[in-house]
């Protein structure tokens, strides 16, 4: 059986997956990409879906936590958790473990409410947005299992849309070893039908392992870039635009990447591809020092400007050390108001003076120049005003998202530990930290696990393993 990228990442997605962000419109002239707001009840706070899907060794069935925003940030006193023995929910825990293990927030069928689509077990889950919120009432199951489901506008009609790694198999083997992805175009029905889908060649046999969606070109409509990869050697990324017909059948190809954001770190109007760069084998991933990769966005897709940050760049806090793993997650979102997106690193291998793999984040700031080490932060759970202590196997950062919780204006900074040890071991936790307009601060931080939002407490359900967009 062949190997590809979707089984490599497949495990990692369940303790460390990876953050992106999505971008909005423009017009004849390329304006800044805004990310749509995850809102569920649409009262124009941010919301936030944290998954505790378990780890990858286990059985547990998994569920979703939605923590809604507030003007206080999230309110985790309304907060409701959804599995698959949630009423109204098709299937049960026994159709397959890990709900949660991957999610995908947009408004799919048009009625102004953000819905979210979870993966784990046979068939991916639709959770429909309502003014209450989200609920199982009416939920539906997709057509597909949804691997790697990412959401976006593929075709600029304002309508939700995913894209999944999913490919129908030849029926005779020897007509060819395709591989691909499936763009489902919203809006969708209440059963969960899309208005149409597309299946496009990624490559043979190489087929997606994961996608980033955002609008790189600055026409309003998002673009896809899909990373590939067999057995341990990582492929060419590429860049598939999008466009009113749908998504382009022809890519520009890339370096090879995992995981990112688009996001205008310059505020050019293009979306820029931040993501991690790799190098060509993904073995070598877990003991890498870790680099982030700036590709700036144009007219035409990513052009060949581009930068290279680490820990060892001048500004950044820290120092680049085999395993420290910076960029193992990113998520963009303007911190302080300034109008240019920043971006948030993961450094889940961070040691913490002697404490192996206790995690730290690095929020590195837009600029008009671009993308660099000025004005950096770093936040890790020996900081002052950080609740927790730095303890062994942490993995601070695994997850991280930008989002505005509380409606100022400032994206916020909520960083996953599913490794992190509470009352079992590797229940898992999320910190909440606000944006303000020097930046992310601890002022007003919150931090809790499962038990706080009415989750399972118990070990190894992996609380903050995704958090969703």
């Amino acid at each position: 059986m062949r190997r590809s990228l979707i089984t490599a990442v497949a495990v990692a997605s369940l303790a460390a997956p990876l953050a992106l962000a999505t971008a909005g419109t423009a017009a004849a002239a390329p304006t800044p990409p805004k990310a749509p707001v995850t809102d569920f009840n649409h009262d124009g706070y941010a919301d936030l879906a944290i998954s505790a899907p378990g780890h990858y060794n286990t059985d547990e069935p998994g569920s979703v936590s939605v923590v809604y925003g507030s003007a206080n940030g999230p309110d985790k006193a309304h907060a409701v958790t959804i599995s698959r023995d949630t009423a109204g929910v098709p299937g049960s825990a026994a159709d397959g473990g890990h709900f949660g293990g991957q999610t995908a927030a947009s408004d799919l069928d048009g009625d102004g409410y953000t819905d979210l689509v979870v993966n784990g077990g046979e068939k991916a889950v639709v959770l429909w947005g309502s003014a209450q919120g989200l609920s199982g009432r009416g939920s539906v199951e997709l057509d597909s299992n949804g691997a790697r489901v990412t959401a976006g506008d593929f075709n600029g009609d304002g309508k939700g849309d995913l894209v999944t790694a999913e490919y129908p198999e030849p029926e005779d083997p020897m007509d060819n070893d395709d591989a691909g992805m499936t763009i489902a175009y919203g809006p969708f029905q209440k059963d969960g039908k899309a208005a149409s889908t597309q299946r496009v060649v990624t490559s043979q046999t190489f087929g997606p392992g994961d996608f980033v969606a955002g609008d790189v070109t600055g026409d309003g409509i998002d673009d896809i870039v899909s990373s590939h990869g067999f057995e341990e050697m990582a492929h060419k990324s590429q860049l598939w635009k999008g466009g009113k017909d749908g998504v382009a059948t022809t890519s520009q190809k890339l370096a090879p990447s995992l995981g990112g954001a688009v996001a205008d770190v310059d505020g050019d109007g293009y979306g820029d591809f931040v993501t991690r760069d790799i190098g060509t084998n993904f073995e070598d991933m877990p003991y890498q020092k870790g680099t982030v990769l700036v590709r700036y966005g144009s007219a035409s897709g990513l052009s060949d400007r581009s930068a290279k940050i680490t820990q060892d760049s001048a500004g950044v806090p820290g120092v680049g050390e085999d395993g420290d793993e910076f960029g193992s997650s990113i998520t963009a979102g303007d911190v302080n108001g300034d109008g240019f997106a920043d971006i948030a690193v993961g450094v889940p291998g961070e040691d913490i003076e002697t404490t192996a793999d206790a995690g730290s984040v690095v929020i590195l700031k837009g600029a008009r120049t671009g993308l660099s080490g000025t004005g950096a932060q770093a936040f890790d759970q020996s900081k002052p005003g950080i609740p927790g202590a730095s303890e062994k196997g942490d993995k601070f950062g695994s997850t991280v998202l930008l989002s505005d919780t509380n409606k100022d204006g400032k994206a916020d900074l909520t960083v996953g530990a599913p490794a992190e040890d509470g009352t079992h071991a590797d229940t898992g936790a999320v910190w909440h930290l606000r944006g303000s307009a020097s930046g992310v601060t601890t002022t007003g931080i919150d931090s809790f696990g499962p038990a706080a939002v009415g989750s399972p407490d118990k070990a190894g359900v992996s609380f903050g393993a995704f958090l969703a967009h």
